[in-house]
């Protein structure tokens, strides 16, 4: 009910909802033109969301993009269930398919979550079609046995007190209306696609080291300091083999999904982000001294 109600409320707003075909069935996608000179941009939601929740941070950032790309991945939002078992590397093919048909100039590429593990796994393997690459609290990185099967306990939601308490750990600060969603959570994550991705995750999944560092686009990994869904040692993996011009940041306010709690300071940090990079002039050519003009820091 909420994803409909705010699937009208973008479509009111002259936000396009589309599909495009891939090996796993239609993938939904929202489309927005935007006003601004920084590249199309694209957001990639976590496990067991969906693209309507990035509504906010859209409507923030089409003042300063030339549009915004919002697919919902296989299994999830609007679309139907996929055609065949979904695991990371099933997730990923439809994945690349979609982005393949959506984009065709270079992007600036946003992931949370599962998402940024999709969006790291577009930038390996089609680092040509990614002019820039954010990523928020993203998953995927190499864990331990024990790591794996405590995310998959975090998942593992049955009730609404279950619910609630994952709610709490997702958010910077639980707005009031979290706990009206809390009866839905439940029958998302017991979905079969739910199940069949959690069940099926591995280090097999996961960026070798060599791989991250061979990325040479501008990155920004932002880890906010409220963050309690993923283990601390996800950041470590990233922090520690991310390229060396990669920009990372622990802000405060942020939780594991700040476009739910915090759209207009996690646009502001996007859009200066994109300004540092020089993303509104001509890319640079590969290996000039400008495509590696960003400096690492750590806030």
């Amino acid at each position: 009910m909420a994803e409909r109600l705010g699937r009208s409320a973008l479509n009111r707003r002259g936000v396009k909802s589309s599909s495009v075909s891939t090996s796993l069935g239609p993938v939904h996608f929202y489309d927005a033109a935007g006003q601004g000179a920084f590249p199309t941009t694209v957001l990639v939601h976590g496990l067991g969301s969906g693209a309507t929740p990035f509504g906010p941070l859209l409507g923030q950032l089409r003042n300063h993009v030339e549009r915004v790309i919002v697919p919902d991945l296989p299994g999830h939002g609007f679309n139907a269930p996929c055609k065949s078992r979904l695991t990371p590397g099933t997730l990923f093919k439809g994945a690349i398919e979609a982005l393949d048909s959506l984009v065709q100039e270079p992007a600036l590429l946003v992931g949370n979550s599962l998402g940024g593990a999709v969006a790291l796994h577009y930038a390996v393997t089609r680092p040509e079609r990614v002019r820039a690459l954010v990523l928020i609290s993203p998953a995927g990185a190499q864990a331990t046995e024990e790591e794996w099967e405590a995310i998959r306990r975090t998942f593992d939601v049955r009730s609404r007190s279950e619910a609630s308490a994952f709610l709490r750990r997702l958010y910077h600060r639980p707005p009031w209306f979290a706990s009206l969603l809390a009866h839905e959570i439940p029958a998302a994550f017991a979905r079969p696609s739910m199940q069949e991705l959690l069940a099926t995750a591995s280090n097999a999944d996961a960026p070798a080291p060599e791989a991250l560092a061979s990325l040479d686009m501008p990155i920004l990994l932002v880890w906010g300091r409220s963050e309690r869904l993923l283990p601390q040692t996800h950041f470590e993996y990233f922090a520690r083999h991310l390229p060396h011009h990669s920009i990372i940041e622990r802000p405060f306010g942020f939780g594991h999904c700040p476009h739910f709690d915090a759209p207009i300071p996690l646009a502001q940090r996007i859009v200066a982000f994109a300004r540092q990079a020089g993303l509104d002039r001509p890319r640079a050519p590969k290996g000039s001294p400008a495509s590696h003009a960003m400096e690492r820091r750590t806030a």
